[in-house]
């Protein structure tokens, strides 16, 4: 396990929250399964616990991920269901918005734009063009 796509202008602990984000939509975590703790995280990415702990803290902040004591962090039972909320409300709105305003910056329109969206998404399910 890595972190994928290693951002340099993230901080890591927001760049750990992400990772264990998609790890919950793309139900690699499933609801009320153990977290990775601080320690582990910090070993898997060769971090500081503290920083591994600063990115469970802002999973726990959102109410992502809930507290048993002794035992550790767990997935909240919504968790998932709202981190696709939040993330198509927040961030795939934002990606269609600078989408848009590239697409009318250099003069394509909204058939040129649909084209080269669906020519993209065969393209990423293996159909030819």
């Amino acid at each position: 396990m890595s972190l994928h796509d290693v951002d340099g202008d993230k901080p890591i602990y927001i760049q750990i929250a992400d990772w264990l984000e998609n790890a919950i939509i793309d139900g690699t975590l499933n609801a009320d399964e153990k977290v990775y703790s601080q320690y582990q995280l910090a070993e898997l990415f060769t971090i500081n616990p503290a920083t591994a702990g600063k990115g469970l803290t802002i999973l726990l902040e959102e109410e992502l991920v809930y507290k048993k004591r002794g035992l550790g962090m767990f997935v909240s039972p919504d968790a998932q269901k709202r981190l696709r909320t939040k993330r198509k409300e927040q961030t795939l709105r934002k990606l269609v918005q600078d989408l848009l305003l590239e697409a009318d910056l250099l003069g394509i329109n909204k058939n040129e734009l649909d084209k080269m969206i669906e020519k993209e998404r065969e393209y990423r399910e293996g159909e030819p063009t």
